[in-house]
């Protein structure tokens, strides 16, 4: 009888290994804003920190005759494991996540929350339809949160500056998401 427990035992702890692949992202949802969660139904495909910066340009500010305003142009970051080997780049516009294998994805932004003071805001993106074959085939959704960095510079944007540009340092992790 002890055989037959200890195999079995065995058996139930395979099983859960091989659910659970050597690696497998851990990231959970809990203590996110609603707006940011990704809708049920949705499995963690990849984790990433992306490591970059921002540039901001200064510009006439639309509607508001002689106010001036920092306006995102695009961001460009390395998209790294939890390890940190570079899978990837994070660049735009448009919004493009793009594997060393090839594979890429672009997104329209579904909702923002805020984060902490300092950090551009946590982020929900739908993702398009992949091109090429690889990692970023069949994502649905990316996450951004644990964002530091990367909001709009301190400096002076006046009429004096106008079309200065200014970049920033950011980090973020990018989560990715595909159908369960």
């Amino acid at each position: 009888m002890k055989s037959i427990l200890t195999a079995l035992s065995a058996a139930l702890l395979l099983a859960a290994c091989a659910a659970t692949p050597a690696g497998a992202p851990m990231f959970s949802q809990e203590g996110l804003p609603e707006a940011v969660k990704v809708p049920t139904g949705h499995r963690v495909a990849l984790e990433t920190v992306g490591v970059g910066e921002i540039t901001y340009e200064c510009r006439t500010k639309a509607n508001a005759a002689g106010a001036f305003e920092w306006v995102f142009v695009g961001p460009k970051a390395d998209l790294k494991g939890r390890g940190g080997n570079k899978l990837g780049t994070y660049f735009g516009p448009p919004a493009t996540w793009a594997a060393n294998d090839g594979s890429a994805v672009t997104g329209t932004q579904v909702a923002v929350a805020p984060a902490s003071a300092g950090n551009i805001p946590l982020q929900l993106v739908k993702a398009n339809p992949a091109t090429g074959m690889g990692a970023m085939t069949g994502i649905a959704y990316i996450q951004r949160v644990a964002t530091r960095g990367g909001v709009a510079p301190s400096a002076m944007c006046d009429g004096m500056g106008v079309g200065r540009k200014e970049v920033v340092t950011y980090q973020a992790d990018y989560i990715f998401w595909k159908a369960a």
